[in-house]
């Protein structure tokens, strides 16, 4: 018909019956081949290598409860009992007469004498060998007058402390029983992945054998509890009285032990929970079941992070290392030549992501032995051979990080450096008398004034700091300042690195270049 379009369907094949059937017959073989053999299908994702959930942690359960036992300590408190000062409103006429009347009442004046009363606490903890050997947290059996460790079986044992690490709050136990005890085995932690499978036992709010699950969340984090935290975060139900207890992976197998949680209302689990872990844990325990303490490397140095101002000012590449602050005179770090300013890249092998891995990494070193340590020093890498000494208690601050800022001290006029929004003076006796300099502070030039909007200002530099090296060159005058921040800007660099030192000690600073 005219006018009219028609549109012509595609011709479809036409087959006999016995040919469709062998057809057929030929596809399902390809596609059993294919599933038996495991091909890959186009559009299909890859086969998953992770375990998969358990139906059920009864089995597991079942094994691993009588390992775990409850701690409970008690401890003598005595303290004075008696009438409290109310609070007022500043300024209120009863404010004055009150407290005259609490002050002319001195401990039994009119009041009863008090008792020494018994306070007591709980925790957890698990049994690693048959003759009764128990890891718990310190802060459990911290000041504790006794010690007891109640079984699954509810016996209750005395037991002896053995020793206790503060610094990674773990702590060692040990009981006399008359039959062997179950026990657990550390794993390796090292091994454990975000998003494995863990179970947590334990005796929170003193509900002993209670078991719950989740998932490792995070690893090597740190919660600011001590120089050697590596925590591995986990969203299994940790509450008060889990403490010390074991964190397992699915072999059964200690990879923690719990000691924090996250907790912003009243103290229950919000699914943040934090695990020394066993690695960690198990050197330490090693060392209180040998020594009673604990035996750790020690370099002798102050150290610092490195920000991406400092790492800028130094010529590297970016933010890493630990930057030396200071040298202890006679440690090992001095023996070795390493110097303030140095930025330590790497450890016996291993690098140094940033600055807290290395009070670890010395800390794990064999005492006595001899290691490799590569610094960044004058735009270029370094390797120093440093021998380990043992880290004693009054050595340990010489490990510690970044200091705060001193108070302000008065101010007086000095010479302008407007690049960098500070004044600074000679150090003499009378700058040092005025800015109550320390006498262990010897070469510099004295911070009388600054800019409150500078970058120094935001950086923490105040009046009375003294500024020892720019660029990690002395200076004594302004006019040297000035030639070391132009230096920096020929070079193309955007900041100065700044030795800072006072009270506190000395640290590094690095402080944008201002346009004036």
């Amino acid at each position: 018909m005219r006018g009219s379009i028609r549109t012509r369907a595609p011709a479809v094949p036409r087959f006999r019956p016995a040919a469709v059937a062998r057809l057929c017959r030929l596809a399902s073989l390809v596609v059993l081949v294919a599933l038996v053999s495991g091909a890959h299908v186009v559009g299909a994702g890859p086969a998953a290598q992770a375990r998969e959930a358990p139906s059920s942690f009864a089995d597991m359960a079942e094994r691993l409860l009588p390992a775990v036992v409850n701690i409970s300590t008690t401890q003598s408190m005595t303290g004075e009992r008696g009438p409290q000062m109310p609070q007022f409103p500043p300024g209120s006429p009863f404010e004055e007469f009150f407290r005259e009347f609490f002050d002319r009442q001195g401990p039994g004046q009119g009041q009863a004498p008090t008792m020494p009363r018994r306070a007591t606490s709980l925790g957890s903890g698990f049994v690693i060998d048959k003759e009764g050997y128990i890891v718990t947290n310190n802060h459990v059996i911290e000041g504790a007058d006794e010690v007891t460790v109640i079984l699954q079986d509810d016996t209750a044992l005395k037991a002896e402390i053995v020793g206790r690490d503060p610094k990674t709050d773990v702590a060692l136990l040990k009981v006399e029983a008359e039959k062997d005890l179950p026990f657990v085995e550390f794993g390796d932690s090292d091994r454990s992945r975000v998003g494995d499978w863990v179970v947590a036992i334990g005796n929170p709010f003193g509900l002993g054998g209670t078991v719950t699950a989740g998932i490792i969340s995070a690893r090597a984090r740190n919660i600011n509890a001590g120089p050697y935290d590596n925590f591995i975060q986990t969203d299994a139900s940790i509450n008060r009285g889990n403490s010390g207890g074991p964190l397992f992976n699915m072999d059964g197998q200690v990879i923690g032990v719990n000691t924090a949680i996250y907790s912003p209302a009243g103290g229950g689990s919000v699914g943040i929970g934090f695990a020394t872990p066993s690695n960690l844990a198990q050197s330490v325990v090693d060392d209180l079941r040998r020594f009673g303490e604990v035996k750790r490397g020690w370099l002798g140095v102050r150290i610092q992070t490195v920000t991406d101002e400092i790492a800028d000012s130094l010529g590297l590449d970016r933010a890493r290392g630990a930057l030396v602050a200071s040298v202890q005179e006679g440690g090992p770090a001095a023996e070795a030549g390493i110097q303030a300013g140095d930025v330590i890249l790497s450890w016996d092998g291993d690098d140094i992501r940033e600055m807290r891995n290395l009070p670890k990494a010395v800390a794990d070193t064999e005492i006595g032995s001899t290691v490799d340590a590569v610094v960044w020093r004058d735009g270029k890498r370094q390797t120093v051979k440093v021998k380990v000494a043992e880290l004693e208690e009054e050595e340990a601050a010489a490990m510690a990080g970044e200091e705060g800022a001193p108070a302000p001290a008065p101010e007086t006029a000095g010479a302008e450096v407007p690049s960098l929004g500070l004044s600074v003076q000679p150090l003499n006796d009378q700058t040092r008398e005025s800015f109550q300099i320390p006498e262990d502070v010897q070469r510099g030039v004295v911070v009388t004034d600054l800019n409150a909007e500078s970058d120094a200002a935001e950086k923490g530099i105040r009046p009375g700091d003294v500024i020892a090296e720019v660029n990690q060159k002395q200076v004594t005058t302004a006019e040297e300042i000035r030639a070391q921040i132009q230096a920096a800007k020929d070079s193309g660099r955007k900041s100065v690195l700044l030795m800072v030192q006072n009270e506190a000690g000395s640290r590094f600073v690095a402080v944008r270049i201002g346009d004036q």
